[in-house]
């Protein structure tokens, strides 16, 4: 199963940028972790996708994480992908830790945000919401580390 929910860790500088037609936002420098789904036909291929958009920034932005991805504020550093045929990421979001971005990448859901900001990397912290989740879901979820 090449399916399921992924987290994407950046790295960025401070930064203001257009992000859709919520307008301009600030970034304070740190750490991004943005929460997203991978159920569509293609799966894990939208997190390539991430990948090749942040490396080579040469689309127009489709979703909010997009307008990150173009930013040459923001690195890709990884993302976490958890196999899952269940659509999690919203419950995922809600478990994450972190200061939540207020209406990033949530405007198909009633979620407060799928952007979370961290002052440092927050990679440990991240593995520890998905197990936290996955107890909490009385579930176990096979997580992949990939890199760009």
């Amino acid at each position: 199963m090449d399916k399921g929910a992924y987290i994407l860790i950046l790295k960025n500088d401070e930064c203001r940028i257009q992000v859709g037609a919520q307008g301009q936002r600030t970034f304070s420098a740190g750490w991004h972790a943005y929460v997203g789904s991978a159920l569509g036909p293609g799966g894990f291929s939208r997190v390539m996708r991430h990948f090749r958009l942040n490396r080579d920034k040469n689309k127009s932005p489709r979703w909010h994480i997009d307008s990150l991805l173009l930013s040459p504020y923001f690195q890709v550093v990884l993302a976490c992908c958890i196999h899952t045929e269940e659509r999690i990421e919203c419950h995922l979001a809600r478990h994450m830790t972190g200061t939540v971005i207020v209406g990033f990448g949530s405007s198909d859901c009633t979620c407060e945000g799928h952007l979370f900001y961290y002052p440092s990397d927050p990679y440990e912290y991240i593995l520890r919401n998905i197990q936290s989740f996955a107890e909490k879901e009385r579930n176990t979820f096979q997580i992949e580390v990939r890199t760009p």
